[in-house]
């Protein structure tokens, strides 16, 4: 299906906040509760429609570990918009947002627009964290926010759609140049597996080579662990 932009997101936050199942509910339309522990990142690609514009989304989904961080830092660049995420059911999760998005704004475009998302609002019964607070944090930083479910799918559809269509906004209003890496528009392509791993790589990305380098370390590492 032909489009008329490519936007890439990256979707960023601690382990274990749900970032893998907003993307799943999101490109499958399923939630899956036993997740296996992102290494590295993984991808996924929907087509949506802004204003009557086709827009191809190509969203990077990164680990939270502390130990794949530098990886999750060669993804930024590219990137139009990105989904900063916390566990309303943890409040060390929320407590970490500002590190990731002092990252977020050392390694991305400044114009990026960033979409707080309080994820795991169906588990109200254990919340740590108020919705009043995940507004504030967003005010204060210039984000947009919405609390969703993975689980429920609840606000999972908007939290991308609007994230879209204020990347949009930016590009009608001049913010972001469509000529430059930020609005990519490269029709269908072809995304390489790396060895040994489930996870996908972009050709589009010129940090890539040195991604897959330090990826396979860490592969070897926790082979290595794990035997």
């Amino acid at each position: 299906m032909s489009y008329d932009y490519l936007f890439k997101y990256i979707i960023i936050g601690d382990t274990g906040v749900g970032k893998s199942c907003l993307l799943l509910q999101f490109t499958d339309k399923r939630f899956q509760p036993v997740h296996d522990l992102t290494i590295g990142v993984e991808f996924g690609a929907r087509m949506v429609t802004i204003d009557g514009r086709p827009i191809k989304l190509q969203i990077w989904d990164t680990a939270g570990q502390e130990s794949f961080r530098s990886i999750t830092r060669s993804y930024y660049r590219g990137a139009a918009g990105a989904l900063l995420v916390y566990d309303i059911t943890r409040r060390e999760t929320f407590n970490h947002l500002a590190s990731w998005l002092e990252d977020a704004r050392q390694h991305a475009n400044p114009n990026m627009s960033i979409m707080l998302i309080g994820n795991k609002c169906d588990l109200a019964h254990r919340r740590a964290v108020s919705k009043e607070e995940g507004e504030q944090f967003a005010k204060e930083n210039g984000l947009l926010f919405l609390e969703a479910s993975a689980r429920t799918a609840q606000n999972v559809e908007e939290a991308f759609i609007k994230t879209a269509a204020k990347i949009l906004q930016k590009i009608q209003e001049g913010v972001f140049d469509v000529s430059n890496e930020l609005i990519i528009d490269i029709g269908d392509d072809v995304f390489p597996r790396i060895a040994g791993t489930n996870h996908l790589a972009s050709r589009l990305d010129m940090g890539v080579p040195k991604v897959h380098r330090e990826m396979e370390q860490l592969l070897r590492e926790v082979d290595v662990a794990a035997n």
